[in-house]
């Protein structure tokens, strides 16, 4: 018998293998917080290419992939999950922006997580929902209403590290990791003004406006809340 079928009450993923890839630290540790309240292992990789070398090793039952990592586009490994055989039972893409949806989708992902993610219910029900039919429960289950909250230590990580960037940055690359990597940190931190932020500075590269304004914006942004402990 497949162990998540003799999951304990309230821990419906017992017995499965998560493996998030994100290259934050505060959107992982929200999946952390998820799979342990759920029953789940954890794995994290923060690239496609630290992705790959977890996928030398073992399988997971889940893999959970943002949709803009640092080495590439995380379309990219869903759809080389979904193309193995035999297939890794679950793939999930993951954004803040709610428009990677249909690209997640399109590269074979069986769901779509937009951040923040805080449910405990939604959690669970999109990856117990995406399993092979044979593999789901049956019969009723306890539904978990509560909601997790990150440490906010990582949150001041991802700042820290967009702040290093900053001042290191030289190139577009660097400006479109900023951007994006800050929208979705933004947004799971539910930090509307950063998040606003962190949209103009794309929206301003994009249409090849200056960026000094943008740059120096978020970069006091940035300062501020690591002066403040991340709020």
């Amino acid at each position: 018998m497949p162990l998540w079928r003799a999951a304990l009450p309230g821990r419906p993923l017992t017995g499965l293998t998560v493996l998030v890839v994100e290259d934050s630290r505060f959107a992982s540790e929200a999946v952390r917080l998820l799979c342990l309240r759920s029953g789940a292992r954890i794995r994290r990789a923060d690239s496609l290419r630290t992705a790959a070398r977890h996928l030398q090793t073992y399988r997971p039952a889940v893999v959970i992939v943002d949709m803009g990592l640092p080495d590439g586009n995380g379309a990219e490994l869903i759809a080389r999950m979904a193309a193995l055989r035999p297939r890794v039972p679950v793939v999930l893409g993951m954004s803040g922006n709610p428009d990677n949806e249909a690209a997640a989708m399109e590269a074979g992902a069986d769901g779509f997580l937009t951040k923040p993610v805080e449910s405990i219910a939604h959690f669970q029900h999109l990856i117990l929902s995406s399993l092979p039919p044979e593999a789901q429960p049956t019969g009723l289950r306890v539904v978990n209403s509560d909601v997790i909250q990150p440490d906010r230590g990582a949150l001041r990580d991802d700042l820290a590290h967009v702040a290093e960037v900053l001042s290191a940055a030289s190139d577009t690359t660097a400006i479109d990791y900023i951007a994006r990597f800050l929208a979705g940190v933004a947004r799971s931190a539910r930090d509307e003004p950063l998040e606003e932020a962190a949209t103009a500075l794309a929206r301003d590269h994009f249409a090849g406006r200056a960026l000094a304004a943008d740059l120096a914006r978020i970069s006091g942004l940035v300062q501020d809340r690591l002066a403040a402990g991340a709020m």
